[in-house]
This record gives C-alpha cells, sequence and structure tokens, in this order.
C-alpha cells in the first residue's frame, strides 16, 4: 500500500517593522515511501550482486545443499546474491518448474547458478546457458558446473540477454529476477525473453508479493497468450508464462 506523509514549514519576515505586511509561505512536499524504499534498497543492494564487476573484497565459501532429490555441491563469494544458501525463491522456482529431457533451457540472471545446474541435472540430452551481468557470478557458475560434473551447460557473461545470438531460442527461459535493479529492468527480461523463445516454450519467474508480484503478472499477461501462477508459499509466486 503507498504511503505518503507531508513535511509543513511556516515561514515569516521580518518585514512588519518596515511596515510591510507579514507573510506566509506554506510549502508542502509529498513524498512517497514507496519511492524512497525503492531507492534505498537499489543503492543498498545493486553494488553486491547486479554489477559487472563486483567491488567487494573476495570471501570464498561452499556449502551442499539437496534440489529435486539431487545433492549439490556449491561454491560462492562475496559480491553475489544470496552466498550462504539458496534463496527460498530460487527453491521455489526449482522444484516447481516443468524440465524435460532434450529440452534447451536459459537461465537469466543464474547467480552462482543453482536453477541452471537444477535444470540441466533434468535435461541430460538439452543444453543449458546462464547469463549474469556480475563475472564474479559467472566464474562461480562455471566452476560449480565443473564441482558437479555437469557438462551439457555453460555460465556466460551478459547484461540480460546481450550475449545471445539473434534467432538462438529455447524451450524453457527460467528467471529469479534481479529486483533490486528495479522494476523497469524486471520488465524488460519479460518483454525480451519472449524474443528468445520457441513456439509453445514458456518463461518461468519466481518473485515475492511485497516486490512486486502482482504487477510482474499483469506485465506478464501483456507480452503472453497464457499465464498462470502454479506455486505460491511464503509470500512468493512462480509464474509460467506461455508464448503462442
Amino acid at each position: 500500500m503507498r504511503q505518503t506523509f507531508y513535511i509543513s514549514t511556516m515561514t515569516n519576515t521580518a518585514g512588519l517593522e518596515l511596515g510591510v505586511p507579514a507573510y506566509n509561505i506554506e510549502v508542502i512536499i509529498e513524498i512517497s515511501i514507496e519511492i524512497i524504499n525503492d531507492l534505498i534498497r537499489v543503492v543498498m543492494w545493486m553494488e553486491h550482486y547486479f554489477t559487472n564487476q563486483p567491488e567487494s573484497d573476495s570471501k570464498e565459501q561452499a556449502f551442499t545443499f539437496t534440489l529435486r532429490g539431487r545433492e549439490f555441491k556449491f561454491k560462492t563469494d562475496s559480491g553475489v546474491f544470496s552466498k550462504n544458501r539458496i534463496d527460498f525463491g530460487s527453491v521455489l522456482l526449482i522444484e516447481s518448474m516443468d524440465i524435460r529431457d532434450g529440452m534447451d533451457v536459459l537461465d537469466v540472471g543464474c547467480g552462482y547458478g543453482p536453477i541452471g545446474l537444477s535444470a540441466a541435472s533434468l535435461t541430460p540430452h538439452g543444453s543449458v546457458k546462464m547469463l549474469d551481468i556480475n563475472e564474479r557470478a559467472v566464474k562461480l557458475a562455471n566452476d560449480n558446473l565443473k564441482l558437479n560434473g555437469i557438462t551439457n551447460a555453460c555460465a556466460m557473461v551478459s547484461d540480460r540477454f546481450a550475449a545471445l545470438k539473434e534467432g538462438e531460442t529455447f524451450d524453457v527461459i527460467l528467471t529469479n529476477p534481479p529486483i533490486r535493479a528495479g522494476k523497469q529492468v524486471v520488465h524488460g527480461i519479460f518483454e525480451e525473453a519472449n524474443r528468445f523463445l520457441k513456439s509453445g516454450g514458456a518463461l518461468w519467474v519466481v518473485i515475492q508479493k511485497k516486490q512486486g508480484a502482482p504487477s510482474a503478472f499483469a506485465k506478464l499477461t501483456e507480452e503472453y497468450s497464457s499465464v498462470e501462477e502454479v506455486a505460491k508459499k511464503k509470500g512468493y509466486s512462480v509464474f509460467k508464462a506461455i508464448k503462442e
């Protein structure tokens, strides 16, 4: 819900002593709390993972995590999203997504790779491309592919879809979008994804209600022939959008 508050100031002149009528100037400034919070989030979080070259010192760590019945080993680092564990939204997307063997899959905003690695394990005779603007995250994703013996996937540095070739298409596109980068970037991913999907292909999106799920659903219905909410848990929704 949008909240607003008002800052009101009253200014009086000293002109009364000079015979000039005193006057009042009321300044009313309306400030949207929603906009302020968005700006604060962007400033605080953008460098952490939605940047090409994180400035934070490297502090690598590792953990294991079971996804779709398989235990994966992950190497992570500072300056990447959810470095300590797989975030709940990604887990919900992974557990909900429909990936069949032989499919070609694209993971947009792959981070260190949990979604892309999971997809690759589900389509051993298909292929997976993983894209992220963060160079450190992409290196980790490729390291994690090797660490888990996955050979049908690769990660590439890319500002959204920029690294893809014209005409390249996929059966499935997956994204846990970079919410902190702003609504324009997130909705831009939805728009561009349509161009890289095969006819009948699906875009799978996970997003939190308080971070824009309703507007994301509305945007998807503008861009795709069919959109459904396939999972909902703890304030997160997974949407599946089908291209005609």
